[in-house]
């Protein structure tokens, strides 16, 4: 037999996939080609050099850089790692970020300019994390030997000691865990200037106010901050310099808040000033009203605390017009349901989740829901309109919504030898039936059951005049019922008119002849029940 894997075991596989993308995930920059190990180690001083003498020129000799000059500049700043000198580089710097790429991953060089540009901020914060690249398809042994296996893999050493890299993947997100990891946990600001310019820099960001950067509450926060690898934190002391970085901050004793670049900027935290009740609240607060599923956060997005979450599969232009109201939407379920926009033309991230819904060549928007601690699927089956889209949302969090389960348009089998049942006539054609129902569970891509149709066939004829037998036949990929639980095909399940709820599994390995002996038995079995029930 084959076996073909449930809704839920589709997605448990769709997410271990990407979280095994995530577990070899980052990217790589230009390489600076050396010819020997000097100046391997050397490279990266010289070219420090040559970036800071560039700009030291005056206005009237330098040019305005395009987007591409700033990248390779950006690029030069990371070392390239080969066989020759990673282990080198590796156990003779006290931190260095190491990027396992390929120059044919796809993802890698999605990540690329991030990495690029985290190098180039740290430089600019005096950041002593060295940041490298190793092509580990070049150089598989050097790969091997520091532990990449995959791509893209990114791994910090500290004095030649890995530890998982465990921040976020923008530039941002980089710098902010790079800069944790090397022993700035959280950044003090202690004037205006100093906060209009973090704020150039940073979109999203925790700020704790303190009257004095002392005692147990600081102590909570500043834990959290070590604690938490994705998020900047902030502390200030002064209200002026407060209210530049958070317009709505209560200076009169402890504040907490977070910082997000979206219309619901500010939000403020009410709870006690512990590390873990910290922790939480930016657990709950981190993403976006809407966030944008990609490569890169999807398995942020999936091991999110926040279980219910609605999906809205959309092109572009598409998502742009319903954009305004979902986020007035997930503003009243904020921290109980998460949103999710999934371009619907990305096939890799889209047609999976559509395809639990028989809808992967759809092309118009469509709002979906799960359950993830249920395991349990929902469509919204009408015009996604504001109005809608709340009642939808309310129904998922008060558990009144009808869990979605796949059925093809109902058929007409009136002339038919064989029934074909379909997700919506499962109940009343089978379960409901007051005769006896032999049911053939098959897929269009299981390679066994054409022989086994073909038995189904024979028996139908063989039995067409015995009143009390119904043949029928389903197609498990494209119809689900919660009463039919079967995950192996072809499956041929024998319900009994007295015992729906108990059916008889024949097997599908048997000849006909065995088949049709079976089917006797059983029959012959349920009518002496009958009898002696009489």
């Amino acid at each position: 037999m084959i076996r073909k894997p449930t809704s839920k075991f589709v997605l448990f596989i769709l997410t271990f996939v990407l979280v095994t993308s995530y577990f070899t995930g980052i990217m790589a920059s230009e390489s600076v080609p050396s010819d020997n190990d000097e100046e391997d180690l050397e490279g990266i001083e010289e070219l420090l050099a040559v970036d800071e003498e560039v700009e030291r020129q005056p206005d009237g000799e330098s040019v305005k850089s395009s987007e591409a000059e700033v990248l390779t500049k950006a690029q030069r700043i990371v070392l390239e790692l080969n066989s020759d000198n990673t282990k080198r580089v590796v156990d003779g710097n006290e931190f260095v970020l190491v990027l396992g790429y390929a120059p044919w991953c796809p993802r890698s060089a999605e990540l690329m300019p991030q990495f690029a540009e985290a190098a180039t901020s740290l430089k600019e914060l005096g950041s002593p994390l060295l940041m490298a690249k190793l092509d580990a398809e070049r150089y598989p042994k050097a790969a091997s030997l520091i532990g990449i296996k995959g791509f893209p893999t990114l791994i910090l050493f500290v004095n030649g000691t890995s530890q998982v890299y465990t921040g976020g993947f923008t530039a941002e997100e980089i710098v902010t865990w790079g800069r944790k990891k090397t022993g700035v946990p959280v950044i003090r600001i202690s004037s205006v200037t100093e906060a209009e310019k973090f704020l150039k820099k940073y979109h999203t960001f925790v700020i704790g106010f303190f009257q004095k950067y002392e005692g147990p509450e600081y102590e909570e926060f500043v834990d959290a901050a070590k604690s938490d690898s994705e998020l900047q934190f902030v502390e200030v002391s002064n209200d002026e310099v407060a209210k530049v970085v958070f317009p709505d901050v209560q200076t009169t004793g402890l504040f907490l808040g977070i910082v997000k670049s979206e219309p619901e900027r500010y939000t403020t935290y009410d709870g006690a000033f512990q590390r873990d009740k910290i922790l939480e609240f930016l657990e709950n607060n981190k993403f976006p009203l809407v966030t944008k599923l990609t490569e890169i956060n999807s398995v942020r997005v999936y091991s999110s605390p926040v279980k219910l979450q609605v999906f809205v599969f959309a092109e572009e232009d598409g998502f742009k017009n319903l954009l305004e109201c979902l986020q007035d939407v997930a503003k009243t379920f904020k921290s109980k349901i998460m949103f999710i926009y999934v371009d619907i033309k990305d096939e890799n991230l889209a047609k999976p989740f559509l395809t639990l819904f028989g809808l992967e060549e759809s092309e118009d928007p469509v709002v979906a829901a799960f359950d993830n601690r249920a395991s349990k699927k929902f469509l919204l089956e009408s015009k996604p309109t504001r109005n809608n889209i709340q009642e939808f949302c309310t129904g998922l969090l008060h558990g009144t919504l009808l869990p979605f389960f796949k059925s093809l348009p109902i058929p007409d089998n009136r002339e038919a030898s064989i029934k074909t049942i379909v997700g919506k006539t499962f109940g009343d054609a089978v379960l409901s039936s007051p005769k006896n129902v032999l049911l053939e569970v098959y897929t269009p891509w299981c390679i066994n059951c054409e022989a086994t149709s073909k038995h189904v066939e024979k028996l139908a004829k063989h039995f067409k005049d015995l009143d009390s037998l119904v043949f029928a036949r389903i197609d498990a990929s494209a119809n689900e019922h919660p009463k039919l639980l079967v995950d192996d095909y072809p499956t041929l399940l024998l319900y009994q008119a007295n015992d729906k709820a108990n059916p008889i599994k024949l097997s599908t390995k048997s000849s006909l002849k065995e088949l049709a002996a079976s089917i006797n038995k059983h029959l012959k079995a349920q009518d002496q029940v009958a009898k002696d029930e009489l």
